[in-house]
């Protein structure tokens, strides 16, 4: 298997983990994301991550609608509210299977994790770092301009979006290397900006009782919701420690 290694010339060489470097840049990365976490709990926290409580919304919101669209079903419309909450509709002509139903449910809980952690994969090289804030502001535009039904999402989102491609093109290196990881942070703990979701059976939306995605996968594959939830953040917590250890070895 090819194992990829940074020229001693090329310029940026990433700290590795064992390093004191290294252990400082993943502390930072550990900080940012509890104290983002902190922030979403505080009264006015909100307000200073606003937009990124929207972009975490979009991760989640993405994650359902992708899945979706991978079990063949018609990925229609994904809203976020000026609150910060959502939606993503799909529609099939059949009923969806027990599987495909704990799957799309699971996948906005997972996905999210799963794009962090290839942002965060992604700064251990200069090329890829670039690349993915390109790809990053193009899907953000991109799904706007195809899924994205909402005033809240239309202006917040292409504004992420031009920013990310600015940032690619014009921003130095060091600034690339810490908006990827940033925002990596930020996909890895957007399922914790409500923590209380991740362990709760169902929520209350305009007077209507629905369930939750634990609560959608308890009911499609048994056990209980808090069940699927201690496991979905051990897959987290994972998935987490190998891309910082992996991007930094």
């Amino acid at each position: 298997m090819a194992e990829w290694r940074p020229r001693v010339n090329n310029g940026y060489r990433p700290p590795s983990y064992r390093s004191e470097a290294g252990r400082r840049e993943i502390t930072l990365l550990v900080v940012m994301g509890a104290c983002s976490i902190l922030l979403w709990g505080s009264p006015y926290g909100g307000y200073l991550l606003y937009p990124f409580s929207i972009l975490a919304t979009w991760f989640h919101e993405m994650g359902h609608g992708l899945a979706a669209l991978a079990f063949g079903y018609d990925f229609e419309r994904l809203v976020i509210f000026q609150n910060g909450s959502g939606y993503a509709l799909y529609t099939t002509t059949d009923s969806p299977s027990r599987l495909s139903q704990a799957m799309i449910a699971g996948a906005g809980l997972i996905g999210p994790t799963l794009a962090g952690c290839l942002l965060i994969l992604a700064s251990a090289r200069r090329a890829a770092t670039r690349s993915a804030l390109v790809i990053l502001g193009l899907v953000l535009i991109g799904s706007t301009l195809i899924w994205v039904r909402s005033m809240t999402g239309w202006i917040v989102l292409p504004l992420l979006g031009v920013a990310s491609l600015a940032i690619a093109f014009k921003g130095r290196e060091q600034w690339r290397r810490f908006a990827v990881q940033f925002l990596g942070v930020q996909g890895c703990i957007s399922i914790y900006r409500d923590f209380g979701y991740l362990f709760s059976e169902g929520f209350v939306r305009g007077g209507q009782a629905q369930l939750s995605d634990t609560g959608v996968i308890s009911q499609a594959l048994f056990l209980p919701y808090w069940f699927w939830g201690g496991l979905i953040t051990a897959m987290i917590c994972a998935m987490v420690f190998w891309s910082l250890r992996r991007a930094h070895s």
